[in-house]
């Protein structure tokens, strides 16, 4: 029988009781690791960890990630929990739909302080535990932090600012010992819960472009990527972008309009 992938180490996953963060945890606990999930809701946290403790050792904390003092308070209790820290998952996120011109500054300063303040947050706070573990960071951007989606101006370049402070962490950690890539998918089902027009609440989804593998992808498409970074398969891989977003940023397909010259 082979031996889980994580088996006794400590994983904290910030946005974890929905969606990507939650799949990830999800895959963790499969892989036997004990996984902290963090969060702003606690109803949504309750059930998170009532569900992940199916399978394993998870256990939730309310915390904000653009918090200074949240993020160091659930990192220290994260620790006190599992006992040590060997991955950190940075996936906590929002979004706003509008053009970077249209964009209220508020709107702009909430997003830029959750997905790219509380990521570096969250490492800087993480660093020493992932040191003394040998551990390993990953931070979930986005493939409009690869290339820029107009209508998403505001995330696209917090994503992009994620990918460079993955690469900044990764030249800082590699001397002791910690690695830090990206993970940047592309449209995954059922999408993320706070992206939506400046003063709406909820989700805007869709419409969606189907890429070149023929399908939308899925939150599992996402945490098997999370494992692979997380686990000692990836020992030489650190400061990477890796696309998990059905080939959309490969190129232009042929299509309607782009046929091939005659």
């Amino acid at each position: 029988m082979q031996t889980p992938r994580l088996a006794g180490r400590g994983a904290l996953v910030t946005g974890g009781t929905t969606g990507l963060g939650l799949a990830i945890a999800a895959r963790f606990i499969d892989e036997g690791a004990r996984v902290v999930v963090t969060g702003r809701d606690r109803a949504l946290g309750a059930t998170a960890e009532a569900v992940l403790r199916e399978n394993g050792d998870a256990w939730f904390l309310r915390a904000d990630a653009a918090m200074d003092a949240e993020v160091e308070s659930s990192v220290g209790e994260a620790v006190r929990l599992l006992g040590r820290l060997d991955v950190l998952v940075n996936n906590a996120g929002i979004g706003v739909v509008a053009r970077i011109v249209d964009t209220p500054p508020e709107d702009f300063d909430r997003v830029m302080g959750v997905n790219v303040r509380g990521c570096f947050l969250y490492a800087r706070a993480a660093f020493p535990h992932l040191a003394a573990s040998g551990g390993s960071m990953i931070h979930v951007s986005s493939d409009a932090g690869v290339i820029g989606e107009q209508s998403l101006g505001a995330y696209s370049v917090s994503k992009a600012a994620v990918v460079m402070l993955s690469k900044m962490l990764a030249l800082d950690g590699g001397p002791e010992g910690v690695r830090s890539n990206v993970i940047a998918p592309g449209d995954i089902l059922p999408g993320m819960r706070h992206m939506a027009p400046p003063g709406v609440e909820g989700r805007e989804s869709g419409p969606w472009l189907l890429p070149p593998i023929g399908r939308i992808g899925l939150p599992n498409d996402v945490a098997d990527a999370a494992m692979f970074l997380a686990s000692d398969e990836s020992a030489f891989v650190t400061g990477a972008v890796l696309l998990v977003d059905g080939g959309m940023r490969a190129g232009f397909p042929i299509g309607p309009g782009r046929e091939p010259p005659a």
